[in-house]
């Protein structure tokens, strides 16, 4: 006489781990082909505002709030930037704008893969 046991769920859904590598990925890509997959960038962040619920009260929220707030304050930044440079001054704070969003990409999506969740501290 054989037993059904349950069969474990197969490993290729999107857990949440999964969908923040995914929006870590998607955003960089974005980022470092200079807008050219620009769409990558604002699907990551699509996807951050679909799936914030869902991540809510898990290790991955604070990764999902870290996404929007570097997305929304670099695009403050690099707004300002673009129109400073009328007076030649925006190049430079273009370039301190995506130094900062590279900064923060590369210092949340560590702390994912460390299984922290990233700390402020500018």
């Amino acid at each position: 006489m054989s037993q059904a046991f349950p069969q474990p769920e197969p490993d290729n859904c999107l857990t949440l781990r999964r969908l923040t590598h995914l929006i870590y990925g998607l955003f960089a890509l974005g980022l470092v082909s200079a807008g050219f997959f620009g769409v990558a960038t604002i699907a990551a962040i699509v996807l951050a505002y679909l799936k914030r619920a869902e991540a809510a009260g898990t290790l991955y929220a604070p990764h999902f709030d870290w996404v929007l707030k570097t997305f929304w304050w670099g695009l403050l930044w690099f707004a300002l930037s673009a129109l400073g440079t009328f007076i030649f001054i925006g190049w430079l704070t273009g370039l301190i704008a995506l130094v900062w969003v590279v900064y923060r990409i590369a210092k949340g999506w560590l702390a994912l893969f460390a299984g922290n969740t990233p700390n402020a501290d500018f």
